[in-house]
């Protein structure tokens, strides 16, 4: 089966998500998506982004970009990138891989 992704910068515009260490995670999760999507779109997969830029996006708004992007069919991934602030040492990098059924 030939996948179509999703790329969803998570957080944004007034949701600027964890911050530690002079990093804010909107900033860090939008450079990680674009740099995803350029990267897809080089290797020729069918890639579409939720923002390129930084906005603030409802939750609802953000589903509906997901949905508007290739529907809602079993050959979409959608990749939601999450830094995470832990306690602990190192790092957490969270991706979520959802199917959304309308």
């Amino acid at each position: 089966m030939d996948y179509k992704i999703v790329i969803d910068a998570g957080h944004g515009g007034d949701d600027p998500g964890a911050s530690g260490n002079g990093i804010i995670e909107k900033d860090l999760n939008l450079k990680i998506s674009n740099y995803m999507y350029d990267r897809f779109r080089e290797l020729g997969v069918p890639v579409k982004i939720i923002r390129s830029t930084d906005e603030t996006i409802s939750p609802t708004e953000r589903v509906d970009r997901v949905l508007d992007a290739f529907g809602n069919s079993d050959d979409v991934v959608v990749i939601s990138n999450h830094i995470n602030a832990g306690g602990g040492e190192g790092q957490s990098v969270t991706n979520k891989c959802i199917t959304i059924k309308a």
